[in-house]
């Protein structure tokens, strides 16, 4: 126990920490992804799922777990990202950062921005304090109308426009984390180093897509009672 303690107040113990909370949250977003592709098999399928998941007995214990892995992940990747600019010369830095990559530099910025979108999605579709109208909707079980809610979300183009915009800064730092998670973990080698960043950008589009189809076919009208939809 006092080894694992010791570890985790290292450099690279804080590092690997910071890798399986992402691999943990990374997991998550996958799952969350597939269970809003619910919505196109038609309201009653999505408020359905919804509706179990709300009445889920474990859900308040997977929202604080899920709370403080996201805090944890947060507050080491700030604290590394400080201690490696404070670590670095002047000169070394300068050389760094012309052979980082733009997502490499503005990690923090991404995440912060991020941040912020997962802020806004939460307050919006998850606790009713952007449309409280939409987010008070019954379906005609009596269950949330969590289907038309999504409906009147993406019914309005600005917020279509944010969410793309959200789930693009996403991607861009879903891509650079999954890559840092592999060589934190030892999985980088000069062999196979493209197929894995190949596959970090493949992980990341896959994800993103996924979310992105949502808005994009409620906008384009082919789910929510549009001729020819699936509402």
């Amino acid at each position: 126990m006092n080894r694992l303690v010791r570890l985790f107040g290292t450099s690279i113990g804080r590092k690997l920490m910071t890798a399986l909370s992402g691999l943990l949250l990374v997991a998550f977003l996958a799952g969350h992804a597939l269970g809003n592709l619910t919505l196109f098999q038609g309201r009653d399928a999505l408020n359905a799922y919804a509706h179990w998941l709300q009445g889920h007995p474990l859900l308040w214990l997977f929202r604080i777990g899920l709370l403080l892995l996201f805090t944890v992940h947060v507050t080491i990747a700030v604290r590394l990202a400080l201690e490696n600019r404070e670590a670095r010369p002047a000169g070394y830095r300068r050389r760094q950062l012309r052979e980082a990559g733009y997502a490499s530099r503005t990690m923090i910025l991404s995440g912060g921005l991020v941040l912020a979108f997962l802020a806004f999605h939460l307050l919006h579709l998850t606790l009713g304090v952007v449309e409280p109208e939409a987010f008070r909707a019954v379906d005609p079980s009596g269950r949330a109308d969590v289907y038309g809610r999504v409906i009147h979300a993406f019914g309005q183009f600005w917020l279509v426009l944010l969410y793309l915009a959200g789930l693009a800064l996403l991607g861009l730092h879903l891509r650079h984390a999954i890559g840092s998670l592999f060589q934190t973990l030892g999985f980088n080698h000069e062999s196979y180093e493209t197929l894995l960043c190949l596959f970090s950008g493949l992980l990341a589009l896959i994800i993103v897509a996924a979310f992105a189809t949502i808005p994009l076919a409620v906008a384009a009208g082919w789910v929510g009672g549009a001729p020819g939809g699936a509402g």
